[in-house]
């Protein structure tokens, strides 16, 4: 067995990923899903503002959009990894069990904006400079949140010796790899990937004053690159079509529709009245 290297050349892991609170079970993942989402409204509160937006319109969209997105992300989970739930010896049920963990990003993003946007016609807030003011914020929740995966020793990339290697318990090795005891830790690439991506969002937005859902759009593109190689790193179990795991896939079409639409519209974002950061616009588009 290779034995892990000295404790100055690589990253620990938790022991544990669940504190006990008498009898309620607190779950780091749960709980960096919870800080994640609430750095976000209060983000895109502040984006929303400035663009024109009404003050606590954030947080009244945001209670339809986040529970929205959770279910998508369960729904997104299940369709892509169905063997886990059906089948011979599995039980259906199980798929409702959220808290076991088991949750999809793309599912998340494409609920939650169905969420939001019923959100927003009932609020007569416009959808797009919603969506444009969350983007940066939903790549710092998602860095928040992917602390979880930390603790539960999940997910991770490839053996490796490098410094940063991320040590595993020999109980969370994946089969075929129980000698190894160090592995790429592909959450802290994506947290670091998606700070980075926030950072470069917010200054090309306050450069080029993006309108019409177009920030959203570059947010998808700059998530999606990041999320294609950090995906080629994993080891854990996943669907595959053929050279490619489904998450692979779902970057590489998700990333071509989001420049797609970032490059079809912006004739449109050139026109002057529509990339006015005047008031609200209360018509969805």
């Amino acid at each position: 067995m290779i034995a892990a290297p000295n404790l100055m050349t690589y990253i620990p892991s938790p022991s544990s990923g669940v504190w006990e609170l008498g009898p309620v079970p607190l779950r780091a993942y749960a709980l960096g899903i919870i800080i994640g989402a609430l750095v976000a409204v209060w983000i895109a509160e502040r984006r929303f503002q400035a663009r024109g937006g009404t003050a606590g319109t954030v947080g009244d969209i945001a209670i339809w959009a986040i529970p929205f997105g959770i279910i998508g992300a369960r729904i997104y989970h299940v369709i892509t990894d169905p063997e886990l739930y059906f089948g011979e010896g599995r039980q259906v049920l199980d798929a409702f069990m959220i808290w076991k963990g088991g949750l999809g990003i793309w599912g998340a993003v494409a609920g939650g904006a169905f969420g939001a946007w019923i959100a927003c016609r009932r609020y007569k807030a416009s959808f797009s400079m919603f969506a444009d003011a969350l983007a940066p914020a939903l790549l710092v929740a998602q860095a928040i949140g992917r602390i979880g995966n930390w603790f539960n020793q999940e997910l991770f990339g490839q053996p490796t010796t490098l410094p940063w290697g991320l040590e595993i318990s020999a109980m969370n090795r994946p089969e075929g790899f129980e000698q190894f005891a160090t592995f790429h830790p592909t959450f802290l690439y994506e947290m670091l990937w998606n700070l980075a991506a926030a950072a470069v969002l917010v200054a090309l937005d306050r450069k080029f004053r993006f309108t019409g859902g177009r920030a959203f759009a570059l947010y998808v593109m700059l998530y999606t690159a990041g999320r294609f190689w950090i995906e080629l790193l994993r080891i854990d179990a996943a669907n595959e079509i053929g050279p490619f795991r489904v998450n692979v896939w779902t970057s590489i079409i998700v990333f071509s529709l989001a420049l797609i639409f970032f490059v079809r519209t912006r004739k449109r974002a050139d026109d002057p009245a529509v990339a006015s950061n005047g008031p609200v616009d209360t018509e969805n588009p």
